[in-house]
């Protein structure tokens, strides 16, 4: 048998941080056993679906490397097939009309509520022959209502629910369109979808769906419900624990890898490792693994994992995302951009921060931090700058090594420490006292423009 996984989102909003990782699981699971993997747009809420929130999903994914087989399914399009299984379900008995009014069916769980007994369809239209047959109607399933109904699942175990308490769910609305649980076991039938992961929240739902199957004739697949994701005050997850728009992760400078890592270890774990690539989850997962608790999001532990990322990244394959947010034009100086990453990535926690700090390289400053002049510019400061601008001109190469030399026989002469001189250069070059290593600075700037540089700044400064 082919594993053949599906994610199945709905585009009336953004694609979170929950669902992304639903659609991780349901990816690892299909790879890691070489199998397939399916994306289907549930887009039949014609309502309140929308254009932007599909492309944001297409987006989120691409970004993350979750790639699909084959083209994406839209839900919307297929439903010839699910009214044909609707009508099957008539013909066959298994299903009727119901012609219940919205006054009738309140009017029914007030009752019922009153009674201390739990609101559902009491089934009155199943053998019902009094009412107006030119009236609206929905159609209901009949559901079976001696017995029990067993989820086998493969992440919360064997999960019973008595029959009785599941009331003929519609099937189709008023208005001709089938429901969402009518359609998905359609859709995952057709598509030949082997095993469900999908979030916990759908668990009452399952056995609704594995009614359907076995009324329609059709084979039941393995079902794996995965535990929600909460705040780290243990609330469920919201705006206000960080569960924004995926693709928000990239503008605020998150790797997909780190993501991904992250996303895996919320609620999947081999051991206590922390870190993994993605060839390495990928070898590794397995739903046996997944917990049966809610996991906690940290957004300490996705910052580490990032920073870790960012270290552990080539410099070239930060290149286009740091180009991205830099925003300035480098084309003609991609490669000094390369050498820029190389000697930030150490200490950047994210590429925002990282291209931040390489931002002085490719923006003249055109201000100064007001504290760190007080602090480093002395009379004597004006003196060593002119010394090292006149033998900097002459220097017959210009590298990190030999502007480090340069500093220090300028101090040396001047019988003081390096720091005299190296941080009113850096201030001058990048507007504050953080940059990296001076030397490099140095070397990456290029003579004419850290003389450029100098020249400008203390003609601002020294007046």
């Amino acid at each position: 048998m082919t594993v053949r996984t599906r994610f199945a989102p709905s585009p009336t909003g953004m694609l979170h941080i929950g669902g992304a990782r639903t659609a991780l699981f349901s990816w690892l699971y299909a790879r890691h056993f070489g199998g397939e993997f399916v994306l289907r747009i549930e887009d039949t809420d014609k309502e309140r679906s929308s254009d932007e929130a599909t492309q944001v999903i297409l987006d989120g994914m691409s970004w993350l490397g979750l790639d699909w087989d084959g083209e994406p399914v839209y839900q919307g399009a297929r439903q010839d097939l699910h009214i044909a299984a609707v009508n099957k379900l008539l013909d066959e008995g298994k299903a009727y009309k119901c012609y219940c009014s919205r006054e009738e069916l309140d009017h029914m769980r007030e009752k019922q509520k009153l009674a201390g007994q739990k609101p559902m369809y009491d089934g009155r239209c199943r053998e019902r022959d009094d009412a107006d047959t030119d009236a609206p109607f929905v159609i209901r399933f009949k559901s079976p209502h001696e017995g029990e109904t067993w989820v086998r699942d493969m992440v919360l175990g064997d999960v019973c629910f008595p029959n009785a308490e599941l009331d003929d769910l519609i099937i189709m609305r008023s208005d001709g369109t089938p429901t969402y649980n009518l359609a998905v076991v359609v859709d995952d039938a057709d598509m030949a979808i082997t095993h469900v992961v999908r979030g916990s929240d759908h668990l009452n739902n399952t056995p609704r769906q594995i009614q359907l199957y076995e009324a329609l004739g059709l084979s039941v697949p393995k079902f794996a419900h995965i535990p929600l994701i909460h705040g780290a005050d243990g609330a469920k997850m919201s705006k206000r624990h960080g569960s924004v728009a995926i693709t928000e992760y990239r503008e605020q400078g998150y790797l997909p890898v780190a993501v991904v890592n992250y996303l895996a270890r919320l609620g999947w774990s081999h051991g206590d490792d922390e870190v993994f690539s993605v060839a390495q989850l990928t070898e590794l997962f397995d739903l046996s693994a997944v917990g049966k608790s809610a996991s906690r999001f940290d957004q300490a532990k996705l910052d580490w994992l990032n920073a870790h990322w960012i270290k552990e990244s080539k410099p070239e394959d930060l290149l286009s995302e740091v180009s991205r947010l830099l925003a300035v034009d480098i084309q003609d100086n991609q490669a000094a951009l390369t050498g820029v990453i190389a000697c930030l990535q150490e200490r950047s926690k994210n590429l925002i921060e990282l291209a931040g700090g390489a931002r002085f390289f490719y923006v003249a400053p055109t201000e100064y931090q007001e504290k760190a002049v007080k602090k480093n510019f002395k009379e004597v400061t004006w003196a060593l700058l002119e010394a090292f601008i006149a033998q900097a001109k002459t220097l017959p190469e210009w590298t990190a090594e030999s502007a480090h030399g340069l500093i220090e026989s300028v101090c040396e002469e001047a019988e003081m420490n390096m720091g005299k001189l190296a941080q009113p250069i850096r201030i001058l070059l990048s507007g504050g006292p953080v940059s990296p290593p001076i030397d490099v600075t140095l070397e990456l700037l290029g003579k004419e423009e850290v003389l450029q540089r100098l020249k400008t700044g203390m003609e601002c400064l020294h007046t």
